[in-house]
C-alpha cells in the first residue's frame, strides 16, 4: 500500500490523473508493439463498463513504440483514444517516457500485472518477471516465462487463447470480473496470500536464468 501510495503521487503530479489508493489496479508497461497486443483489454468498451459497474479497477499504463514501428505507435494512440472514451467510467493514466524509475515504480504498486501476448511471441517477460519480485499477481497469456511460473489462482491467473482476439479478449473479461477481481474485493486474506505465493514460487525467474536458458538452450545449440 506504501508502494501503491507512492505511485498516485507520482502519477498525478506526472499526467494529473487522480487514482484511488483502495481501487483495484492494472499495470500494462513494456514495449508497445503489435504482438503484445496492449489493446485487447479495450476490444469491448461496453464490457468494460459493465464491469467497472460492479467491480471498479484503475489502469496505468506505460511504453515506448521502437522509433521505426509505425504500428507501435499508432497502439498508443489508439490507447490515448480509448482513455478518452472511458474517461467517465475508469481511471486510466498513461505514463510518458517509461524508463528504469518509472518500471521500478510500475512494478512494485500495482495490483495485478497484465500481460496479452499473441503465443508464442513473448520471448521471456522480464517486466512481469520484476513485478513477481514484489508480491505482484499476475493476469497473463500462458506464454513466455508464465507459462512456466503460472499455478492458477495460486500464483495469478491465466487467459485462454484462442484463434481470434475477440475470444482473447472475452477470456480477459470473463477472468476478470468472474475471478481476479471479486478475489480482490472479498478475500483480502486470500489475496495476500497469492502476493505471498508469488514471492516465494516465482521468483526463481530471473533475468540470470534467463541468459543461461538462453545461452545453452538456443545460442550454443
Amino acid at each position: 500500500q506504501e508502494s501503491k501510495q507512492k505511485i498516485i503521487i507520482y502519477i498525478k503530479e506526472d499526467t494529473n490523473v487522480e487514482l484511488d489508493l483502495d481501487v483495484c489496479t492494472l499495470g500494462f508497461a513494456r514495449r508497445m508493439t503489435s504482438y503484445k497486443r496492449p489493446d485487447l483489454l479495450f476490444a469491448d468498451i461496453e464490457r468494460i463498463k459493465s464491469i467497472c459497474k460492479r467491480f471498479p479497477f484503475q489502469i496505468i499504463l506505460a511504453g515506448k513504440a521502437h522509433p521505426s514501428d509505425a504500428q507501435g505507435k499508432q497502439l498508443i494512440s489508439q490507447l490515448h483514444n480509448h482513455i478518452k472514451s472511458l474517461s467517465e467510467f475508469v481511471r486510466i493514466a498513461y505514463i510518458e517516457n517509461y524508463d528504469m524509475q518509472t518500471a521500478q515504480y510500475l512494478t512494485s504498486s500495482v495490483d495485478v500485472w497484465l500481460n496479452t501476448p499473441m503465443p508464442p511471441m513473448e520471448a521471456s517477460g522480464t517486466s512481469g518477471i520484476k513485478a513477481a519480485f514484489n508480491g505482484v499477481p499476475h493476469l497473463s497469456v500462458l506464454d513466455g516465462w508464465w507459462l512456466e511460473g503460472h499455478i492458477e489462482g495460486v500464483t495469478g491467473w491465466a487467459i485462454d487463447t484462442t484463434d481470434t482476439i475477440q475470444q482473447d479478449a472475452l477470456g480477459l473479461y470473463n477472468k476478470l470480473e468472474q475471478v481476479v477481481l471479486p478475489n480482490y474485493y472479498e478475500g483480502r486474506a486470500s489475496w495476500i496470500q497469492i502476493m505471498k505465493n508469488v514471492m516465494s514460487k516465482n521468483t526463481r525467474f530471473n533475468s540470470h536464468a534467463m541468459m543461461r536458458r538462453y545461452a545453452a538452450e538456443a545460442y550454443l545449440r
